[in-house]
């Protein structure tokens, strides 16, 4: 996969944290080869973090992100240095630059301890060789680097890229669930909600699985469904559905063909689906009042018919029979402190990479808050949840549970 068709959730984080000054943009700036990030001698200066996507082999394509300093003071800083926390959530390997002159400080060791607490790949980065007269032995997992002389540069690139093969994910959207030559039936709706004159980026991906494991597809909208199965030679080993066509899409679909949906896909792919769909239970135990948080990891225009804003809650309350109150998140926002909420439902994370979704779970988890997503609470909703893990048997024991 290239670096032009290589979404960002699908490329490996490399984040860059440290204290202000201590050189990170200068360092970020040195392994892009371009002046990404603003750079001077006033503490602070960057305000925000700073993305770049390139390729980095043998890593492949790679998102650099540059953060802001953490020890950046008063209101505004504080903010800051939670953005850059935020950014850590989603890495997948740490650079952390320490200024070679004064050592590490008491937030770069904190920093570290957290790398470690969760096993993070990270490389210790002692920026501003040039000005040190003399140099101490370093650990394994340090080592001396220059933004100014371009020392060390090298060095740094080809510690990240050592990291390849530990960071191979050997999941599979779909491929895994079928033999070369099955076929898929994949159920797109195109409703106003769809996006103009394109696919969304599950049902590419699904596709772009389908033909990387030989396997042949026929996409259709719900309402053409009947015909399509019917046109058909054989019957399919598989169809996917947009999960909000869930109900129609299961009566028009015959018992023996296996069905799922692409949220589903997405559940196992970036999350944890026993997790996922141990939460499912949870709707039937929602009272009036309680608090649900409907999050997107995206952000798009909300039209009429919205999924998360309309659609999740109607279902709700027609299955439930009480009205809860609602939270609605989408992109990087997401609460810290999730202790009170009954409930957190989560789209399937396409444009979240699987540390942020990873750090999400967890964060729910922590809270003690049951977490299920989009395609798996629809099918609870519509009765159908046994039949859409009929792919993955070895889940089904956990309905029973």
């Amino acid at each position: 996969m290239s670096l032009n068709d290589t979404v960002s959730a699908e490329r490996v984080h490399i984040g860059f944290f440290g204290m202000r000054n201590a050189g990170k943009s200068s360092l970020v700036n040195a392994v892009t080869g371009q002046a990404l990030s603003v750079v001077s001698d006033v503490k602070g200066t960057t305000t925000d973090p700073v993305k770049k996507a390139m390729e980095l082999l043998p890593l492949g394509p790679v998102l650099i992100t540059d953060t802001p300093g953490l020890d950046d003071e008063g209101e505004l800083g504080e903010k800051r240095v939670q953005k850059a926390k935020q950014i850590l959530a989603q890495t997948d390997i740490a650079v952390l630059v320490i200024d070679g002159r004064a050592g590490p400080s008491p937030e770069d060791e904190a920093l570290l301890s957290l790398f470690k607490e969760r096993k993070l790949p990270y490389v210790l980065a002692f920026n501003k060789a040039d000005l040190l007269a003399e140099r101490r032995e370093l650990t394994p997992d340090a080592l001396y680097v220059s933004a100014a002389t371009g020392e060390g540069i090298h060095a740094l690139k080809e510690r990240l890229g050592s990291f390849a093969k530990g960071l191979q994910n050997p999941k599979r959207l779909v491929a895994d669930l079928l033999s070369g030559g099955d076929m898929a039936v994949l159920v797109v709706p195109v409703d106003e909600a769809a996006p103009k004159g394109r696919l969304i980026l599950p049902q590419q991906q699904v596709m772009r699985d389908l033909l990387d494991a030989h396997c042949s597809f026929a996409v259709c909208q719900d309402t053409e469904l009947r015909e399509t199965l019917a046109s058909l030679a054989k019957p399919p080993k598989l169809v996917i559905t947009d999960s909000q066509a869930f109900g129609r899409v299961s009566r028009d679909v015959p018992e023996e063909i296996l069905l799922t949906s692409f949220s589903i896909l997405f559940a196992r792919y970036k999350g944890d689906l026993p997790l996922l769909v141990r939460g499912a239970a949870q709707l039937s135990h929602l009272r009036e009042g309680d608090r649900v948080l409907i999050s997107e990891g995206c952000t798009h225009h909300r039209q009429c018919g919205d999924i998360g804003t309309v659609k999740l809650p109607g279902w709700i309350e027609a299955y439930t029979g009480v009205k809860p109150v609602y939270t609605f998140t989408s992109g990087g926002e997401f609460p810290e402190d999730l202790s009170s909420f009954a409930l957190v439902i989560h789209c399937g994370a396409c444009m979240l990479n699987g540390k942020e979704m990873e750090a999400r779970l967890r964060r729910a988890a922590d809270a003690g808050v049951p977490v299920v997503n989009y395609g798996i609470a629809i099918a609870q909703m519509h009765g159908i949840l046994e039949r859409s893990l009929r792919p993955f048997p070895e889940l089904l024991e956990l309905l029973q549970t």
